[in-house]
């Protein structure tokens, strides 16, 4: 396998199409390209039909997916606001691919799917959505349904602040709604790193009384009380930063620790009830946690993620795909390229392409959910040498 990535800061659509082609052209030599994802800046939104027929025509990619995005993040460089274009490029002998595309129709209340092949062993989807016109969770349960125990990584389109302002690429084609993406598998292993950069704080609850989003009760008690408990316990610092609760996925585990939970927002309380509410549905009977997000807890949480992976892994990373949230950045650190960085500190410098996201696909446990908050990745590697001759 071989993997490239070019970036361009031209403001000019054709220059920067053209920049990123030569770029990748000279890195693989001739190599035949099976995906190519391009990401960009608000910018190119307009001339993203002329950006992919150039992409097209120079590289014959098999399978071409892209988007617009908050920001654009290459290599080592993330461009929050500045005009940018990545093209990430592959070569993957021995790996199937299958482009998908997916819509939904509010007045008909159903889903057209494209392309989506039947069951055949593990896969992994890469997914692009758009944030407007696509109940992207449902779409993800449509993909637990039809792929047990796939996989999913990917993100929410950006730069436009309405319907039909972002922009979509599925090969040739290019939509101002729905989803995009492609389904791989065989020779090659994706391994996702999803990062919500929390850390937990206080005591596990049971959930004892719940209404669809709304807490009652955790552990026979108020759930604000609970909440008022775990807040007056924190440190000054803390009590500045952002709260969030975390729903255990898998409840058979032993101990559950960070990465075993699914970060939600809290989204507000009622004093006369003592209900908390929740930016997802809960049930009675399930773990929760409550969680702080900083920039420490941020930067810590994917550093620890990305050196597991670099420890506990046979084959090393050759590139990789990263979709982090557009609340993350320089308006969460303080700095610049945080992410890009830091999986350049801890990978070594692997191709690597993304953009900033106003959403962030990917699993926890054996569960795929739409994320906020997060840096969603999926490192390709050659598969284990049992996979190879299987």
């Amino acid at each position: 396998m071989r993997f490239a990535v070019a970036l361009s800061k031209e403001s000019e659509t054709e220059i920067a199409a053209q920049h990123v082609v030569h770029a990748i052209q000279t890195q693989l030599d001739g190599a035949p390209i099976d995906l190519a994802c391009v990401f960009f800046s608000s910018h190119h939104a307009a001339l993203t039909k002329h950006l992919t027929e150039v992409l097209t025509v120079a590289l014959e990619p098999h399978c071409l997916i892209g988007c617009s995005g908050e920001g654009v993040i290459s290599g080592t460089e993330e461009l929050e606001a500045s005009p940018a274009v990545t093209l990430w490029a592959a070569s993957l002998p021995d790996v199937e691919l299958y482009p998908i595309r997916s819509s939904f129709s509010p007045t008909q209340d159903q889903f057209h799917l494209a392309g989506w092949p039947d069951h055949e062993g593990e896969a992994t989807f890469l997914m692009l959505a758009d944030p407007f016109t696509t109940p992207v969770q449902e779409i993800l349960t449509v993909l637990e349904d039809r792929y047990p125990g796939a996989k999913a990584v990917g993100g929410l389109a950006g730069g436009g602040q309405e319907a039909g302002a972002n922009r979509l690429i599925l090969d040739g084609e290019v939509f101002d709604d729905g989803l995009v993406g492609v389904r791989l598998s065989g020779a090659v292993e994706i391994r996702p790193v999803i990062s919500q950069g929390c850390r937990l704080i206080g005591e596990r609850f049971v959930v004892t009384k719940a209404e669809r989003n709304l807490i009652h009760e955790l552990g026979g008690v108020p759930a604000l009380e609970r909440l008022q408990t775990v807040f007056e316990a924190l440190s000054e610092e803390d009590r500045q930063r952002a709260l969030h609760l975390g729903i255990v996925i898998d409840e058979h585990r032993n101990r559950f620790e960070r990465g075993d939970f699914l970060i939600r927002n809290l989204l507000g309380a009622d004093r006369s009830s003592g209900a908390v509410a929740v930016g997802d549905v809960v049930q009675e009977g399930q773990t929760v946690q409550f969680h702080l997000r900083d920039a420490d807890s941020a930067s810590e949480d994917l550093t620890s993620l990305l050196a597991a992976d670099r420890s506990g892994r046979n084959s090393p990373p050759l590139g990789a795909l990263m979709f982090s949230c557009c609340g993350r950045g320089q308006g969460l650190f303080g700095r610049p390229n945080h992410d890009a960085a830091t999986v350049a500190e801890q990978l070594g410098s692997i191709p690597m392409a993304g953009f900033f996201a106003q959403g962030e696909i990917g699993p926890i446990g054996n569960r795929n959910f739409v994320h906020g908050y997060t840096a969603s990745m999926a490192i390709f590697a050659e598969p284990p040498p049992s996979a190879r001759r299987g």
